[in-house]
């Protein structure tokens, strides 16, 4: 007997680009981020229909023990002075982890514990990022190329945005050229 052999899907680890299998793709744009970043007069006088990241994902069935796999492509911009950056969410399922590696691009991965302070992860190629459960998680652009991370997150985890209604507690802008971080109380 023969064995079968089959080609698993592949991403160009330089691009972050999926080949060979089907693809579920999302784009966010600035409109669908209000609330999103601190200055919203920048927000508001923004193009609604400027791209702010895409993600795209393998298909995968959401069941117990199923991972979805997919990556974000976070552009490089602003609004006012604060950088892109996903909408960032905690899992409804809370318990559940995720692990990011940075492709390309860099910035930042914030991570905030449902208890405890925040803090920064450098995203650079080749980094690799633990995300543990019962934390809110988003990726910052601070550089000038898109910035891609893949992602690995079980299926049944879910994405809880409204408990971050107030935002997170640190916020990163672009003041004169240089990269600033600054605490904010409720977000």
């Amino acid at each position: 007997m023969k064995p079968v052999i089959i080609q698993p899907p592949q991403v160009d680890w330089l691009t972050g680009a999926f080949a060979q299998s089907k693809i579920l793709s999302k784009t966010t744009r600035i409109a669908d981020l209000a609330g999103v970043f601190a200055d919203t007069s920048a927000w508001q006088e923004s193009d609604p229909r400027q791209a702010v990241y895409d993600v795209e994902m393998l298909d995968s069935q959401t069941s117990e023990g199923n991972l979805f796999t997919g990556v974000t492509h976070l552009h490089p911009g602003r609004v006012g002075s604060e950088f892109f950056m996903t909408r960032g969410h905690f899992h409804s399922r809370r318990e559940q982890g995720e692990v990011y590696f940075g492709l390309r691009g860099t910035g930042f991965l914030l991570l905030q514990p449902e208890s405890g302070k925040a803090c920064l992860e450098s995203v650079s190629p080749g980094s690799v990022h633990i995300i543990p459960g019962y934390t809110a998680h988003r990726l910052i652009n601070t550089g000038t190329a898109i910035l891609s991370a893949l992602a690995v997150w079980p299926t049944i985890a879910g994405h809880d945005y409204a408990a971050l209604a107030q935002g997170f507690s640190l916020r990163v802008t672009d003041v004169e050229g240089k990269i600033q971080v600054r605490e904010v109380q409720n977000g």
